[in-house]
């Protein structure tokens, strides 16, 4: 069976999800391939953050299935830390345990939730430090590091177990504006080693550099789905193109 044939690494079946009467999500439909970057757009509000909550088994469905690989993790019957240890999240808010140093935040899940050995698990631990240049801030708490320092670490931690699927939730909104490039350039060079990857996020520049698709969401619903070069440059959508004016004014 070739890449192109293979299955989805992730596909989203008709998952609708509602808080109380209020419906969130409706009805949405994706697939994400091995290697493949999918980012998913849309003002705040739109479900982005529920949907990624929703594959992350942090929210539950209401309708609908969310499938990993074979496994379908909507299945009520599955061990939810078990499917967790397959997923890779990295959210807004760097969520390192602050009274842990660096290199035990990032080998964490590795020794506890997958029984790695210590010293094993350490030495992939500084392998990731190094690749993200704070080797020298292993033993370093959370509080001695800049923001964007601290999201970097936090993507090496949900790396650390070789995930399937890496979930970005607006990795950098949270980031003073000239700490955003360094946490940037880390997911670019996992783009370029292959993970599979979908995230959200209001940089469009950003968008449209990594991504293979680009999915517009508003109201719970997707809009339009297509190539960076698509969405941006020649949107079909008369809604896709208000939101893209918006971002160019937002008085407009």
């Amino acid at each position: 069976m070739s890449e192109q044939q293979a299955a989805p690494v992730l596909r989203i079946d008709g998952v609708h999800k509602w808080f109380g009467d209020t419906p969130v999500l409706r009805g949405i439909d994706i697939e994400v391939a091995q290697h493949e970057v999918v980012v998913l757009i849309g003002a705040s509000g739109s479900g982005k953050s529920t949907l990624l909550k929703t594959i992350n088994l942090l929210e539950p469905v209401d309708d609908g299935r969310i499938f990993l690989g074979e496994t379908d993790i909507t299945d009520p019957r599955v061990d939810a830390d078990r499917i967790r240890g397959r997923i890779g999240v990295v959210f807004q808010h760097y969520n390192l345990f602050p009274h842990m140093h660096v290199l035990d935040n990032v080998t964490l899940a590795s020794r506890k939730v997958f029984g790695v050995k210590r010293a094993v698990a350490e030495q992939r631990g500084r392998e990731l430090l190094e690749r993200i240049g704070l080797a020298d801030k292993a033993r370093d708490y959370p509080d001695r590091l800049s923001g964007g320092q601290q999201q970097r670490v936090a993507i090496a931690r949900a790396i650390a177990t070789d995930p399937e699927v890496l979930l970005l939730d607006e990795i950098t909104s949270a980031l003073d504006p000239q700490l955003v490039g360094e946490v940037l350039d880390l997911v670019r060079e996992l783009k370029a080693g292959g993970s599979t990857m979908l995230m959200a996020t209001h940089e469009m520049s950003f968008a449209r550099r990594v991504a293979d698709r680009v999915i517009f969401l508003k109201d719970g619903r997707i809009v339009e789905s297509g190539t960076p070069q698509q969405i941006f440059d020649a949107p079909r959508e008369p809604e896709t193109r208000e939101f893209l004016a918006r971002l160019q004014d937002p008085l407009a």
